[in-house]
């Protein structure tokens, strides 16, 4: 008598996270990284060294489980510059407890902001405090994985410009890699910022949570993850709730569709 066959489980492959308290996890993190940031050129080449950019950052702390939370963006301009200083929380999902701060300020008084409008020195703020945040607890994960331990966003306007002088003589090709940091970061702020209003609602951790977990399906190909991740902490409320929805309806598109090729 012929045995009933048996349904066969399929095991979806695990995504690994990370636990930064473990130190021999957090250095297989580092060699992710280094694949990551490089395959990805998030990264920028200032004077001979390469420091990641912000979104390099937001990944290895979202393979961390490490979000950041904005705590404000504040309005410190005068008759004569614009000017916005942020703070950012790094909110830890597993406890749900605060891990890390950073703070940082963008002003159009800085080399190469003459012409940034407002929305986009008060995104740099935010940009930057994201980065400083992180910083303050990954840099040796970072330094780890290749890379300066600073984010590459503050290198667009540290040191006194008088001293830069002095210490080396301007090489044509590194200004012009200082002016594309300036202007990808210029570019990217746009897109956050849509209407002049200072009370936007940001994504909460719980939609950036879900996101990331769905994120993690096997359906989803790498390059949509990266896009995502690179975005995440640009969503308000409402465009969070959209990808959501978006990233429920096309695993369950995918998934039906692997089902009945089988």
């Amino acid at each position: 008598m012929n045995q009933p066959n048996k349904e066969l489980k399929v095991q979806k492959p695990k995504v690994e996270s990370y636990d930064i308290a473990k130190s021999d996890e957090t250095m297989h993190l580092a060699v992710d990284l280094a694949k990551f940031i490089k395959e990805n050129r998030l990264y920028q080449n200032i004077q001979g060294k390469e420091y990641v950019n912000v979104e390099g950052w937001q990944y290895a702390g979202s393979r961390l489980g490490i979000l950041p939370v904005v705590e404000h963006v504040v309005n410190i301009s005068t008759d004569d510059e614009i000017k916005y200083q942020a703070k950012v929380n790094l909110l830890d999902l597993r406890s749900q407890q605060v891990v890390g701060a950073g703070f940082a300020i963008c002003s159009n008084k800085e080399q190469g902001k003459k012409y940034y409008q407002e929305f986009a020195i008060a995104s740099m703020a935010q940009t930057r405090a994201i980065g400083k945040a992180y910083r303050n607890i990954l840099a040796w994960i970072i330094r780890a994985a290749g890379y300066e331990p600073t984010p590459a966003e503050e290198m667009d306007y540290s040191g006194n410009d008088t001293v830069k002088a002095a210490k080396s003589p301007a090489v044509p090709t590194e200004k012009k890699a200082t002016m594309r940091a300036s202007e990808a970061a210029a570019t990217a702020d746009k897109e956050i910022a849509e209407s002049p209003s200072t009370s936007v609602r940001y994504a909460s951790a719980k939609q950036k949570e879900e996101i990331i977990r769905l994120l993690n399906n096997p359906v989803i190909t790498r390059q949509e993850k990266t896009k995502m991740l690179l975005n995440i902490n640009r969503f308000d409320e409402e465009r969070a709730a959209q990808a959501i929805d978006k990233l429920k309806k096309v695993i369950e598109e995918r998934e039906d569709g692997q089902s009945a090729a089988a």
